[in-house]
């Protein structure tokens, strides 16, 4: 029996935000996605054991440095992820360039940055994009 893949998304309290992780959970659960299941955190309710159990995650924004980020950002800091996939997401360049730079230290495997102006963003594009976080990770 093949081993399902634990991947964990993490955002903040925006609506946008929200959507798109909704996008990337839906993107990523079965059917469109065999082999993983999904687990979806907001920032202020996320504890570094969610974190142990991830093969890989997904973290996104509103804005740089949202308040409920400050337990993430400490996280992100002190652990070591390398190899893991991981895929940011946000809905402004600011945003997607402070996800950028929290996941450095930790050394995951970084894929290629997600910007979703206004939260939408199409059901295939969302899903081409997680899988390629997934199967690849890709740019750091």
């Amino acid at each position: 029996m093949k081993e399902t893949k634990k991947v964990l998304i993490i955002s903040d309290d925006d609506a946008s935000v929200l959507e798109v992780a909704r996008g990337i959970s839906a993107a990523v659960a079965p059917p469109s996605l065999e082999g993983y299941s999904v687990s979806a955190r907001k920032a202020d309710a996320f504890y570094g054991t969610d974190m142990l159990p991830a093969h890989a995650f997904f973290i996104g924004c509103g804005s740089p440095s949202p308040l409920s980020f400050r337990y993430v950002e400490e996280l992100l800091a002190r652990v070591n992820l390398a190899g893991r996939p991981c895929g940011v997401f946000a809905t402004t360049p600011k945003a997607l360039d402070y996800l950028r730079g929290l996941v450095a230290p930790c050394e995951a495997v970084a894929g290629k940055p997600l910007l979703a102006k206004g939260g939408a963003i199409g059901e295939a594009s969302l899903r081409e994009w997680a899988k390629s976080v997934l199967e690849k990770g890709g740019e750091r």
